[in-house]
């Protein structure tokens, strides 16, 4: 039997206090809803003064493509001002801010480094501690449970906007706890306030909770997708298509040149924990080789405890190795050490030596984090 859970925004008469005879602004995408799906703009707007909206990557309806710039706009539900925080403007400013007196989040976050919108929150977080502003954040479990901690730990030289801070590919926070990971780092003086999740325990994945999903991003369509793309979103930093442009990104890998079945078995034989591998043939409808025939492999997680991200390591390292004139790197950007936090792989380690120099900080992290923990 699935777990009752409700989100923060069902627990919001707790902070009434802080949100009466206040101007509010909300942070907030597509998933922005209670449990019985009325929109958080909406409760909001209709118990309080909202008074701005700010959105993120993919926009405050979720219907924007990634790296496509977000424009400003009147939200045509309530009339309020929608500021982008992605685009031209990363952070809001302080004209953005005077129309405020409390800034609050509604995001779903999966719990993924590469994944924007922590540091979108981040960066909100920064001003608002310089201008004064109260912070609240409206809690969201994380998908992907709260305990596995995978990947590698980036090197802060590496910093971006898929990776700000030294923290894991997969990190098993909320995006609340990750709010007073945040506070703590960057030593803020904040008025943060957290209104935690009801119901949920850090051993929960997302299938064992009664939590509706709706797609954080376009290219998030299943809780699933979130586990695999903890190691195949760096093909995002390759010529290989991570399946953007079909119904399952993230979850399938594969570029022309690419013998399917063979690829299939080289990743069989690794035996990757809790992994799985079927052959795959697609055609992108855009990004990546655009209504050509792809031939790659289908990443299945088989549990909980699997390994996602060492399988898309493993799995970039073998179509290298299997195709080493027609696979490649994205040239100039360096996107792929952004993604990994470090320049070491490809060339000066091996997958698997990646993985073994990173298991002693992931080790550190997992035991470190328990001071940001909310629930148990």
């Amino acid at each position: 039997m699935k777990a009752h859970v409700a989100p923060g925004i069902d627990n919001l008469r707790s902070i009434s206090g802080l949100l009466e005879g206040k101007r509010l602004g909300l942070m907030t995408h597509t998933c922005g809803y209670d449990s019985g799906l009325t929109c958080s703009i909406d409760i909001l707007n209709d118990n309080y003064k909202l008074t701005a909206l700010f959105g993120c990557e993919h926009g405050i309806r979720g219907d924007i493509q990634d790296a496509l710039d977000v424009e400003d706009e009147i939200d045509s539900a309530t009339g309020v001002h929608v500021y982008t925080l992605y685009g031209k403007t990363m952070r809001p400013t302080r004209e953005m801010l005077d129309t405020i007196d409390v800034f609050l989040v509604d995001i779903q976050d999966i719990g993924i480094r590469f994944y924007t919108y922590i540091y979108t929150m981040a960066y909100a977080m920064e001003e608002c501690a310089k201008y004064g502003k109260t912070f609240v954040v409206l809690d969201r479990i994380d998908p992907l449970g709260g305990i596995a901690v995978q990947g590698t730990m980036l090197d802060e030289r590496f910093h971006s906007f898929v990776g700000e801070y030294a923290v894991p590919s997969r990190y098993a926070l909320t995006i609340g706890e990750f709010a007073l990971y945040i506070k703590e780092h960057l030593s803020l003086d904040l008025d943060l306030h957290i209104v935690p999740v009801s119901g949920w325990k850090r051993d929960m994945l997302w299938e064992d909770t009664d939590c509706v999903w709706t797609s954080p991003s376009p290219n998030m369509p299943t809780p699933h997708t979130a586990l695999t793309y903890t190691g195949t979103c760096i093909f995002e930093g390759t010529n290989i298509s991570e399946g953007r442009g079909t119904t399952t990104p993230f979850e399938i890998i594969g570029a022309p040149f690419i013998d399917a079945d063979k690829l299939c078995q080289r990743m069989r034989s690794l035996d990757i924990r809790g992994m799985g591998f079927l052959p795959a043939r697609f055609i992108p409808t855009f990004s990546k080789w655009e209504n050509e025939v792809c031939r790659g492999v289908r990443v299945y997680s088989l549990h909980p405890d699997s390994d996602a991200f060492s399988a898309g390591l493993l799995l970039l390292e073998t179509i290298l190795d299997m195709y080493p004139n027609e696979a490649c790197l994205l040239p100039g950007s360096g996107h792929l050490y952004h993604l990994l936090g470090t320049d070491e792989f490809p060339g000066k380690l091996s997958a698997c030596e990646l993985i073994r120099k990173h298991r002693p900080l992931i080790e550190e992290f997992a035991m470190m984090k328990k001071r940001w923990h909310i629930y148990h």
